[in-house]
């Protein structure tokens, strides 16, 4: 008997992980999946989980700031740069790091179908692509910091002190779930105006 490979969405779609496509594809479904995907393991201060959704939204804001002049659908790669978790789930570097190709090989697909849903190019190009993680590793540091429980000796050392010097001072308040969801579909309907 084949095993199931599919995720039932609240939309009603059906996702094929092994072979998704862009008609299985959904705003309200990733919004909804990132918003109540807690980042650092739930670890963090407040009376929320600090969600998926949420820092997506910071990405875009500091891509947004160190890149004003970036055309929006970069925008765009930069608030998805994280999508793909919405249903693979959202693993710590360490544990990625111990199941290997096989996580990246999923999430690299289901990113590139993303991609044609959101009318990005399927691969992302590199020099987007490493300003897009810029943006993620300053986010990193301001949340490690801030609500993880990390010294900033700690972070620089994992994420690397920010060098932009733009980088903007961020309060990062976790917000509830619902809440999340909705700044990321509000930031999702503001963007796609602009492409």
């Amino acid at each position: 008997m084949k095993k199931r490979a599919w995720q039932r969405m609240l939309s009603g779609r059906r996702l094929d992980l092994l072979d998704p496509t862009p008609l299985d594809i959904e705003i309200e479904d990733i919004a909804h999946g990132l918003a109540f995907l807690t980042r650092w393991n739930g670890q963090t201060l407040g009376n929320n989980g600090f969600s998926v959704a949420e820092h997506s939204l910071l990405v875009e804001t500091l891509f947004r700031n160190f890149y004003p002049d970036t055309d929006p659908k970069w925008r765009m790669a930069a608030l998805l740069h994280d999508a793909a978790e919405y249903v693979i789930g959202d693993l710590i570097s360490p544990v990625k790091a111990g199941i290997g190709e096989k996580y990246s090989e999923l999430e690299e697909k289901l990113m590139i179908t993303i991609h044609r849903r959101f009318g990005l190019p399927a691969t992302i190009p590199k020099s987007v692509k490493s300003k897009i993680k810029v943006a993620d590793k300053h986010s990193a540091w301001a949340e490690a910091t801030s609500i993880a429980g990390f010294s900033e000796h700690e972070a620089n050392k994992l994420f690397g002190y920010p060098k932009v010097k733009n980088f903007i001072t961020v309060e990062i308040v976790p917000r509830p779930p619902l809440e999340a969801k909705r700044l990321f579909l509000n930031k999702y309907a503001e963007i796609i105006k602009q492409i």
